[in-house]
């Protein structure tokens, strides 16, 4: 074949467009197109179950138990579905999260059902 190489499932390649890199470029623009979606990204410490009464309550230096332990991993959550895990680090007087585990991609399937 002359410029077009037939492809395993009938399609034709041309080859000066694969040679250029315009493929690539092509690829990167739609890439950019969602690289500007904003997502709502949470990290979770624990989590508990109050009654109002016991809420009205809590004042400053009041204790909320969790029900998570003490260096157990917190949840990453991205639009509240679990990503990764990690733990809390202190980066020039800022908290900060460090990743310890990433959520395989077929765990965050097999969690949607």
């Amino acid at each position: 074949m002359d410029e077009k190489e037939q492809l395993a499932g009938g399609e034709s390649l041309d080859s000066t467009e694969s040679d250029s890199g315009s493929n690539l470029d092509h690829d990167a623009r739609d890439l950019d197109f969602i690289l500007d979606i904003p997502l709502e990204l949470t990290v979770e410490l624990g989590r508990t179950k109050m009654l109002v009464n016991d809420l009205l309550q809590l004042g400053q230096g009041s204790i909320v138990e969790l029900n998570k332990l003490a260096g157990e991993p917190m949840e990453i959550c991205i639009n509240k579905k679990l990503v990764a895990r990690g733990e809390a680090v202190v980066v020039n007087e800022k908290f900060g999260v460090r990743l310890t585990d990433i959520v395989s991609p077929i765990d965050r399937v097999k969690s949607l059902g």
